[in-house]
C-alpha cells in the first residue's frame, strides 16, 4: 500500500469537493433554506451522480489498461495539467475577488435527491475530471481492482463528510476575512499535487 499517494488522494478529494462550484453551492444553500435534512438529501443525490461518473471513468480506465499503456500515461500527464489548471483557476478567482472587493452572497435555494443528482450529472467536465483524476492515484495498491475499490469507497465517505461540513461552515466562512486565504491555499495545494503527479509520470518514462 502506497500511503503517501493515499494521503494525497484524500487531501485532493476534500479540496475538490469543498472548492466552490455548483454542487457545493447547491448543498450549502439548500441546507441554509431547509436545514441539514434537506442538505443530506442533496448530498445523496450528488453522490449518486458522482458514482455514475466514477463507474463510467473506471470502464474507460480499464479499457485503456488493456489496450495501450502509453495512452494511459499520456492521459495521466494530461490529468496532472488539468488538476494544476483547477488550482490556477482557484487562485485566479481569489485574485479577482480581492480586486473586486465584493462580498460573497449565498441565496438559499431548494435542494433534494433529484436536484442534487441532476446538478451533479449535468456538469460535462466531471467525467473528464474523474477519468483524469483516478490515474494519478491508481498506484496506491499493487492490485488495480483493489486500488479502484479503495479510491471509490474513500470518495463516498469523503463526499458525505466534506459536504456535510460545507453545510455547517460555509455561510460563516464566506463572511470571514480568511475565506480568500483558505481558497488560495487550496489552489496552491492542487498545483503542488499536480507537480508531484508529473514528477512520478516523468520518472516512469525515464526508467
Amino acid at each position: 500500500m502506497n500511503y503517501l499517494e493515499l494521503y494525497l488522494y484524500v487531501i485532493t478529494v476534500i479540496i475538490m469537493i469543498a472548492t466552490p462550484g455548483p454542487v457545493m453551492i447547491l448543498v450549502a444553500s439548500a441546507g441554509l433554506k431547509d436545514g441539514y435534512r434537506k442538505a443530506l438529501q442533496t448530498i445523496i443525490g450528488t453522490n449518486l451522480a458522482s458514482l455514475v461518473l466514477i463507474a463510467a471513468s473506471i470502464l474507460i480506465l480499464k479499457g485503456m489498461f488493456s489496450v495501450n499503456e502509453t495512452l494511459f500515461l499520456i492521459i495521466k500527464i494530461l490529468g496532472c495539467f488539468y488538476i494544476a489548471y483547477l488550482g490556477y483557476d482557484i487562485l485566479k478567482d481569489v485574485s479577482s475577488q480581492k480586486n473586486d472587493q465584493a462580498e460573497t452572497v449565498l441565496s438559499p435555494v431548494d435542494g433534494g435527491v433529484v436536484k442534487g443528482f441532476l446538478v451533479g450529472i449535468s456538469n460535462p467536465k466531471d467525467i473528464i475530471f474523474f477519468s483524469s483524476f483516478f490515474p494519478q492515484f491508481i498506484g496506491i495498491h499493487s492490485n488495480i481492482n483493489m486500488s479502484l475499490a479503495i479510491l471509490v469507497m474513500a470518495w463516498i465517505i469523503l463526499d458525505f463528510l466534506t459536504l456535510s461540513l460545507v453545510y455547517l461552515s460555509f455561510n460563516k466562512l464566506a463572511k470571514s476575512k480568511f475565506y480568500a486565504k483558505v481558497l488560495g491555499l487550496c489552489g496552491v495545494i492542487l498545483i503542488v499535487i499536480a507537480l508531484y503527479g508529473l514528477y512520478v509520470s516523468i520518472s516512469i518514462v525515464f526508467k
